[in-house]
Parts: C-alpha cells; sequence; structure tokens
C-alpha cells in the first residue's frame, strides 16, 4: 500500500439478524413524518414492509409512502419524490431496497428544497448544495453497491440517455439484515456484484 490516510465514514451501520429493532430507536432522533421510498413491491411480498411498518409505528411516525423506484431512477423521479417531500414537509427518509433506492433517497434529500433544476444544476454541473437536506436512512436488502455508506447518488435521464452521479450526503445510518437479502433473484444478486 501507498501512502498513508485517514478515514472517515459517518453513517452508523447497524448489522446482523436483530438489526430493524435498532429502526425505531434511530428514528427517535428526528422528526415524525417519515418519507418511505421502496421499489416494485417485493418488500411487501416477503414482509419486509410489515416489519418496517411495525418499527415506524413503534417510533410514532407519520408515513407516506413513495413506490415504485425503478433500477437506475430516473430525474422524473426524482422531482416527483422532491415535490412530495417537500409538500408533505417530511423530517426523514428512508428507502428500503437496494443501491438504487438509497441513491434515490439522496437526490431526493437534496432536491426537495432546492428551487431549480436538480439535473442542471448537481449531477450536470456539479454545483455544492447548499439548500436545506433532509436525513436519510435505509433498510438494505441487496448488497453490492455500496450505496448504504457512501455520498453518490447515480441518477438517469431518459431524455438525454445519460446516468449521472453527484455526492450528496451520507446516509445517517444503515440497517444491514443478511436475511433481507435471501429472497433477491440470482439474476439481481450478480448484477449488483
Amino acid at each position: 500500500m501507498l501512502g498513508n490516510f485517514t478515514f472517515h465514514n459517518p453513517t452508523k451501520l447497524h448489522f446482523g439478524e436483530d438489526s430493524l429493532s435498532k429502526l425505531s430507536e434511530e428514528l427517535k432522533n428526528y422528526g415524525k413524518k417519515v418519507m418511505l421510498c421502496y421499489g416494485g413491491g417485493s418488500i411487501k411480498r416477503n414482509g419486509i414492509y410489515d416489519q418496517v411498518m411495525a418499527e415506524l409505528k413503534k417510533a410514532g411516525c407519520e408515513v407516506v409512502e413513495i413506490a415504485g423506484v425503478m433500477p437506475n431512477p430516473t430525474i422524473e423521479k426524482v422531482l416527483e419524490g422532491a415535490h412530495m417531500a417537500r409538500q408533505e414537509n417530511v423530517d426523514f427518509i428512508l428507502g428500503v431496497g437496494g443501491g438504487s433506492t438509497v441513491d434515490y433517497c439522496k437526490a431526493v434529500a437534496g432536491s426537495a428544497w432546492y428551487d431549480g433544476d436538480p439535473w442542471e444544476y448537481y449531477f450536470k454541473n456539479w454545483q455544492p448544495m447548499t439548500c436545506r437536506w433532509i436525513p436519510v436512512g435505509c433498510v438494505l436488502t441487496m448488497a453490492g453497491t455500496g450505496s448504504e455508506m457512501d455520498s453518490c447518488s447515480v441518477i438517469s435521464s431518459h431524455t438525454e440517455n445519460r446516468k449521472l452521479f453527484y455526492n450528496f450526503r451520507n446516509p445517517d445510518f444503515s440497517i444491514l439484515n443478511p436475511r433481507f437479502t435471501f429472497t433477491v433473484p440470482k439474476y439481481q444478486m450478480v448484477a449488483g456484484i
């Protein structure tokens, strides 16, 4: 290894089979209104959604949901989430899913209180984030991208046929229960790795 370095990653990781029980404890550090973001609904079929909702209820949270976060989320979907986050004045954004869902949450968190076009400002021109940030956490259901503990957000524009990234902020915490990855289809796990 060449050189010296100091590494500090501000994301708190909760790992293990009982790690989801930490969600209600963590949420007590934020306001009561949580935006829950997830993809196509597999978390409802495999029972993770019900477990997360039980923790949100235990924490006394009011929940607004945005589903349908796709792989390689689009800027249009980010704008939809940013509008909802601002309109609902959410205190916290919780992503339940894989790297695309977490990337989406970071983009929404940095775009909700920005008054311009986040695609132009952040992703195309790498301008500094000066607006209000909404804290983010995640419950990971697929390993592979590292989005649960980095600041990067990869977003797509179909009109420009491009995929760009921006470094927002790290999630405040991430919950990694290995059992939540057991139902991921093989092709999807391989793509993530």
